[in-house]
């Protein structure tokens, strides 16, 4: 249902966009939200957008990283710029959508960024 491309390898201060394609379900009923995930660490949120065009960033990325959202590609964007070894992880997208006492979740396979020193 989610699918991640471009990821991959970046050097320190460089910028890296990534993206989510939603399949199967409807794109504009879900929040999109990136998650980032390192070895030994659980999985935290970098960014996210409601349906409503409201984002959140953690404080590491603000001003640095932007979430996006075009509807008629069914696609959620995470353009990250001045990025950081810290950035280093698997990313993976995930998509909620909130019911009235329960929410859907998918979750996208992950894509790895490493940002080299």
């Amino acid at each position: 249902h989610l699918a991640e491309s471009g990821g991959g390898v970046v050097q320190v201060g460089g910028s890296l966009r990534l993206s989510c394609t939603f399949s199967g379900i409807v794109f504009d009923w879900y929040d999109s939200n990136w998650y980032r995930q390192t070895p030994g660490a659980q999985r935290e949120l970098v960014a996210g957008m409601t349906t409503t065009g409201i984002s959140t960033y953690q404080d590491a990325v603000k001003g640095r990283f932007t979430i996006s959202r075009d509807s008629d590609a069914k696609t959620c964007y995470l353009q990250m710029d001045k990025l950081k070894p810290e950035d280093t992880g698997v990313y993976y997208c995930h998509g909620q959508r909130h019911l009235r006492t329960t929410s859907l979740e998918f979750w996208g396979r992950g894509i790895q960024v490493n940002v080299s020193s």
